[in-house]
């Protein structure tokens, strides 16, 4: 009895805990949203009240005046081209390093995780060097190239990881039929691991759609802004012109991309992530 006592204690106390810290998060989410459908007058006389209405002109504004649709269409050319051209890059890589053993791999394997610790900050200036002795400052495909190659080495690890979790009994019938590499790549690896691929997908979308810090540095022209720079923008311009409602409608349309992608792909996410630890 004491036992159950205690077990029921606990539970309670961890489930009221996790929705206090649900509430605490939650809530700058809804506080923004809120701001959204406020005029300029309700937020500066109270910065926590519910709007009194819907004003929907504030989105407006956002798209016109701050040329926020502009900026949107940049940012979703860079996303979908780096995503492209990262699971042409990470798909063979991490099956490679997953069905075969050879010279180096295991070299690779350790470069890649020594690569996970590496943060982007300390990489600005070699990057910016590089691309500006290229010529490929302010590029959009430049910048879309930066982002799918910064993304491989965890990509890989983590695909590799589920990878290694398929039957290699599926290969050796494969190749008893005739399949090429490349055939097995493409009609037994890539449907089986389509839970990690997905995963990964959602990880580098979501990463290349809210990166800032290499297209603040690599992006100068205002038409090659991506919508964090243009949000940026909008901050100071807003600030000066006490237009913030404006800029929390602004805010509210650069995180709907995100929720959308997370909503629609986290049940692959967890279960894929989970099946990536199991080995063999």
């Amino acid at each position: 009895m004491e036992y159950r006592r205690k077990e029921f204690i606990t539970k309670w106390t961890c489930r009221i805990l996790l929705l206090l810290w649900t509430l605490i998060t939650l809530y700058p989410l809804f506080w923004n949203i809120m701001s959204s459908f406020r005029t300029n007058a309700e937020i500066l006389a109270n910065a926590t009240a519910l709007p009194t209405g819907f004003e929907w002109e504030n989105y407006v504004r956002a798209f016109e005046n701050a040329n926020m649709g502009s900026y949107f269409i940049n940012s979703v050319f860079v996303t979908v081209l780096a995503l492209a051209l990262h699971l042409i890059l990470v798909i063979p890589f991490a099956q490679a390093l997953a069905r075969f053993k050879f010279r180096g791999s295991r070299t690779i394997e350790i470069i890649l995780a020594a690569c996970l610790f590496l943060n982007g900050a300390y990489l600005v200036i070699p990057i910016f060097q590089l691309f500006h002795n290229l010529g490929w400052t302010d590029n959009l495909w430049a910048l879309a190239l930066l982002y799918a190659g910064g993304s491989v080495p965890f990509s890989t690890f983590l695909l590799a990881g589920y990878m290694r979790t398929i039957s290699k009994t599926y290969f050796e019938a494969a190749k008893i039929d005739g399949c090429s590499e490349w055939g097995i790549l493409f009609k037994i690896v890539i449907p089986m691991s389509k839970p990690g691929i997905i995963t990964i997908s959602m990880l580098a979308l979501m990463n290349y759609w809210n990166e800032f810090l290499m297209a603040f540095v690599l992006i100068r022209s205002p038409e090659n802004r991506t919508l964090n720079l243009g949000l940026a923008n909008l901050f100071e311009v807003q600030q000066r012109a006490t237009d913030f409602g404006a800029l929390y409608a602004a805010l509210i349309i650069m995180l709907i991309p995100t929720i959308i992608i997370y909503l629609i792909g986290q049940k692959h996410l967890i279960g894929a992530l989970n099946t990536g630890g199991i080995k063999e």
